[in-house]
């Protein structure tokens, strides 16, 4: 029988209240790297997300992705938590046995938030706000809802083949950077003024932004255990060692390669480590973390300037970073969980696949309907005056 654990429940709500943080603070790293005339309306992105989804998962989202499968097929959730309907206090057997049904509810709106909000650096400083929101909403209902019942849910096909993902690496991570990449390739590249730089506006805004994904990580893993428990000391563990070794890895490379050991470097290096450890965090030891997060930086430093030679303006790097991260930490937990790595493969395959073919059709549709760029004008005045009607910076 199940017995609530007052424990459990603080953990887990404050979990949850940490990967809140993590949106707007993708917001913030994402505002950094724009040009100050869209650093505002990337900030909106971030923001409109934590506001959009959380409705849309309370109302649908949640119930599709983790609602009891539907026909036994593996593929979807049935409507039976409709409106969150009978999820309330009482524990769940099957997901939360120890806390109350809706603090697991809760603790899932928040990654359902942020998936969504990491797509937006793909196609950062060039699509219409009106698009942006369609795609969002259609995007999560379409594309994360189901990935989430397939990796996570009771009876979930990727689940049942025993895959493994504790805090999202295929679902969050590889499904929101191949997105970015579809998304990008989609919209083309951004437009240039003649004055305009390609150097980040604000490096303090991202270095900002960073430390509090980071900060917001350790709910986003260890929070994952679902139990003030040893399994989320050791993620909180994981979590941190593999971003500080995704960091120094990331700076001793381009330190060597670029002559500098540059703070943007850095950053991105400790996103890495984050990010590949996110579907291993509970399930290694520490030093199998360092190790993940050293082999994911260097990938994805290398997919960095790979995706410079496609010349896809993937605009903040979300593939390199979430998607190749993502995929390089699932196949790594196979190899340091144990769990194979066939299991392994299928999932990121299934999911990259999906998302892929699903973000373009989502995006061919939007567009029959509203324009999904901004005009020429309209990109070279800035996003923030052209679709918000105010400025970030008043004194500019």
């Amino acid at each position: 029988m199940e017995h609530l654990n007052a424990g459990d429940t603080a953990w887990v709500l404050a979990s949850a209240a940490l990967v809140m943080v993590m949106t707007p603070a993708v917001g913030f790293l994402y505002g950094g790297l724009v040009r100050r005339k869209n650093v505002l309306g990337t900030l909106m992105h971030s923001f409109f997300i934590l506001c959009l989804i959380s409705v849309q998962w309370a109302l649908w989202g949640y119930t599709l992705a983790f609602g009891p499968d539907w026909h036994g097929l593996g593929i979807i959730g049935d409507l039976s938590w409709l409106g969150l309907r009978g999820v309330g206090a009482a524990p769940n057997a099957v997901y939360a046995p120890t806390i109350p049904h809706a603090a697991f509810a809760l603790f899932q709106m928040m990654f359902a938030v942020i998936t969504p909000a990491l797509i937006t650096g793909g196609f950062a400083e060039r699509k219409r706000f009106k698009a942006f929101l369609l795609f969002s909403l259609l995007w999560s209902t379409l594309v994360y809802d189901p990935v989430a019942h397939w990796v996570w849910g009771h009876g979930g096909w990727l689940a049942r083949m025993g895959a493994l993902d504790f805090a999202g690496g295929t679902v969050v991570h590889v499904s929101s950077g191949v997105a970015a990449l579809v998304a990008a390739w989609f919209l083309g590249p951004r437009l240039r003024a003649v004055n305009d730089s390609e150097r980040p506006h604000d490096l303090t805004m991202v270095l900002l932004g960073a430390a509090l994904c980071w900060f917001g990580w350790f709910g986003f893993n260890a929070g994952s255990a679902l139990a003030a428990n040893g399994v989320a000391a050791v993620a909180f563990i994981n979590t941190n060692v593999a971003a500080s070794m995704g960091a120094l890895v990331w700076m001793a490379v381009a330190w060597r390669h670029r002559g500098a050991p540059s703070a943007s470097g850095t950053i991105a290096g400790a996103l890495c480590g984050l990010v590949a450890i996110t579907p291993a965090a509970g399930y290694v030891t520490p030093a199998a973390a360092i190790v993940i997060g050293a082999i994911a930086s260097l990938v994805c430093y290398l997919a960095v300037l790979l995706r410079e030679r496609m010349h896809i303006d993937d605009a903040l790097d979300v593939f390199p970073i979430h998607g190749v991260g993502g995929a390089a930490g699932a196949i790594l937990t196979g190899v340091f969980a144990g769990s194979g790595l066939l299991p392994q493969f299928a999932a990121v395959g299934a999911v990259a696949l999906y998302s892929g073919f699903a973000t373009f059709a989502i995006l061919s549709i939007v567009m029959r309907f509203v324009p999904l760029r901004v005009s020429h004008s309209e990109e070279l005045t800035g996003l923030d005056v052209t679709q918000h009607a105010e400025v970030a910076y008043a004194h500019s």
